[in-house]
């Protein structure tokens, strides 16, 4: 007997700002940023089962099963619901890792919106946001699944109606910890918070830029580089990508193809994907 399964998008997202305003007396960082989803994507399949075991069939170098973020969202799912059903889960890895496009949030929200069908479960959208808040600060915005402005530890959402234009996402040859970005004693905490207005005006800044690009030199060469043939390209969260925005697609593959690509044969860096805007509603 064939069991039910699903194979779903788990989309990467690029922070088109990103603030830092403050930090909690728990030592979370409050934020001000902007999500837009983009048309690349890790796969997650996901297989029922009747025994009540969750089995993560392609499990990451060095990371135990259980530690997994898609692991921990099905047991949580169960704890949470008192389901009995278990999963196959299976990713098909395409985001990299440390990248700042959120593939690991992503994969988690994604088999979270999964099991809630495959297993019958019945959440709500809100529901599986609180859940996934518990998963981590990236993982509501995966549900909720449009641009949005988000502010406190990334959980207050607004939906936002933004340009869709094309991007090109450059991937330096270094690996960023978002951690370690965070706990970085140059890392400015104190800045003042903007309105959407703000942001829609123009004010595009990353608070985390400085930190990074100090500690990776390779994030600093693939933002020349996009610089070259872009106005103002950015960082993504705490990186490592870096992005540039362009009008049409004929635009953005003549440059993945052309300076980027040419300089990035001495400093490492490859073109990811000149992609479009992506939106997705949770099952």
């Amino acid at each position: 007997m064939v069991e039910p399964a699903l194979r779903l998008p788990a989309p990467a997202k690029l922070n088109l700002m990103l603030r830092v305003v403050g930090r909690r007396p728990d030592g979370y960082h409050l934020l001000q940023t902007v999500f837009q989803f983009i048309d690349r994507c890790d796969w997650i399949s996901l297989e029922d089962r009747d025994d009540g075991a969750v089995c993560l069939q392609t499990p990451l170098t060095g990371v135990p099963a259980e530690a997994d973020l898609t692991v921990r969202a099905a047991m949580l799912l169960k704890s949470h619901t008192g389901c009995s059903r278990g999963a196959n889960i299976a990713v098909e890895k395409n985001l990299p890792m440390g990248g700042g496009l959120g593939g690991g949030s992503s994969d988690a929200a994604t088999v979270l919106a999964g099991l809630n069908v495959l297993w019958g479960c019945g959440l709500s959208l809100d529901e599986l946001r609180d859940l996934g808040l518990a998963l981590g600060a990236d993982v509501p915005v995966f549900l909720y699944g449009q641009a949005a402005w988000a502010e406190g530890v990334g959980e207050q959402l607004v939906p936002l109606e933004l340009p869709e234009p094309w991007y090109l996402v450059v991937v330096p040859p270094c690996h960023v910890s978002t951690a370690e970005i965070f706990g970085d004693r140059d890392l400015t905490r104190d800045n003042p918070p903007i309105t959407i207005r703000g942001f829609l005006d123009g004010s595009h800044e990353n608070h985390c830029l400085p930190v990074v690009i100090a500690r990776h030199e390779p994030v600093k060469g693939a933002l020349a580089a996009l610089g070259a043939v872009c106005p103002a390209p950015r960082l993504t969260g705490t990186g490592a990508c870096v992005f540039g925005t362009f009008a049409d697609e004929a635009q953005a593959e003549q440059a993945a193809h052309g300076p980027v690509s040419r300089r990035g044969r001495s400093t490492g860096h490859h073109c990811f994907a000149h992609c479009r805007v992506r939106r997705r509603r949770c099952l």
